[in-house]
């Protein structure tokens, strides 16, 4: 197995692995818990079981009744998953192929979500100090740690595919040239000319 194939297959098992425990959570707070009949159920001073049926996106962003909005909603969280599946197939680094799958199986938990019930299940709810947070799910916050990671990596990460210079911490290269440092000063000399 190569290590792209690798890399796919370990982003995949992750993406199942998170569309997994969406599903079973929202199983079990519908049917095994009833939230909906309990609407919250504290669990910490600062964490509740909240039930929300979110007809937006994460965190009920562009949140609408109509049945044309979450037909629309699923139908973009597809195309997403198809564009995010082409970029995982290219992606170089194991963190980028983790935050890709990630993203595609929270996407995939919410629209299954939408496709059964019209909306999304959200539950966790977390608060504090008269502060409070959107309730969310597990496919939420696999989307957010994934899109975190994303960015993450695009703003500090050396660009893939680029061998490695003196901020990855490899020894400088420059063409037979070596570096040579004394107290005083830095200087370039050639191996090839030195005697």
């Amino acid at each position: 197995m190569t290590v792209q194939n690798r890399r796919t297959a370990l982003a995949v098992a992750l993406a199942l692995a998170i569309l997994v425990a969406d599903q079973v959570s929202k199983w079990w707070v519908l049917y095994v818990l009833d939230l909906p009949s309990l609407v919250s159920v504290p669990l910490l001073p600062v964490l509740s079981l909240t039930m929300v049926w979110n007809r937006g996106i994460t965190f009920g962003l562009f949140s609408s009744d109509s049945a044309w909005s979450a037909a629309i909603l699923t139908v973009l969280a597809l195309a997403i998953v198809a564009a995010l599946a082409m970029w995982l197939h290219r992606a170089e680094r194991l963190r980028v192929a983790l935050a890709l799958g990630a993203v595609a199986g929270g996407a995939v938990g919410n629209v299954i979500d939408r496709v059964r019930f019209g909306a999304v299940v959200d539950f966790i709810h977390a608060h504090a100090w008269g502060w409070s947070w959107y309730v969310f799910n597990v496919a939420d916050a696999a989307i957010v740690c994934g899109v975190a990671v994303l960015l993450l990596d695009s703003m500090f990460a050396p660009p893939a595919g680029l061998p490695p210079g003196p901020s990855s911490g490899a020894p400088p290269s420059a063409g037979g040239r070596t570096r040579l440092a004394d107290d005083t000063s830095t200087r370039l000399a050639d191996d090839t000319t030195a005697s």
